[in-house]
């Protein structure tokens, strides 16, 4: 079997106390032949704070067809409650520029794409951890496909060794069987 200080000086080209945190414990691994693969995605949702988990939603919502159709309604509905009071009373809470109603879609346009930035963000640092998973379990895979071709050539030069001493001995038992017709 196989040391993780063999397996990292001669497969990572790098003795065991020198490559990276992430190749020492590749090579840790290989060597006890133990998994890598792990749910980091779970991993990360689990330590999530209610907060982040609040952002996650909120941007997941903002960007759904829910969002837009209730955005709409609540659009239709502002201008055609304005529309109604200036018919029964003459005056409206917005006048028709609707300078509140564009102070308040500011404000969500602002609070809302903060809120985003902070999801899109956290999702960046899942992908970033995804993608050093991926990394770790490629490279303990490429680890695992050098060692059986290192055990099959062994294998092959041993069953090599094997079947040229049997030929040399049915190449002497021809010989003396010849030499015994003689």
């Amino acid at each position: 079997m196989y040391r993780a200080a063999d397996i990292a000086s001669r497969w990572l080209g790098e003795p065991l106390a020198h490559p990276g945190e992430r190749k020492r414990e590749i090579a840790l691994h290989a060597a006890a032949r133990t998994h890598v693969a792990r749910a980091v995605v779970l991993d990360m949702h689990a330590a999530l704070t209610f907060g982040q988990r609040a952002a996650d939603a909120v941007a997941t919502f903002g960007g759904s067809w829910t969002f837009i159709i209730l955005f709409g309604a609540s659009l239709l509905a502002w201008v055609m409650l304005n529309f109604w009071l200036v018919g029964a009373r003459g005056a409206t809470f917005d006048p028709d520029p609707y300078i509140l109603l564009n102070l308040f879609l500011s404000m969500l346009a602002v609070v809302q794409a903060l809120i985003i930035l902070m999801s899109q963000n956290r999702q960046s640092l899942k992908d970033r951890i995804s993608a050093e998973h991926d990394y770790e379990v490629k490279l303990k895979a490429e680890l695992e496909i050098v060692l059986l071709h290192q055990k099959l050539d062994a294998l092959r030069e041993r069953q090599w060794a094997d079947l040229m001493s049997i030929q040399t001995e049915q190449t002497r038992l021809l010989v003396s069987l010849v030499d015994d017709r003689r």
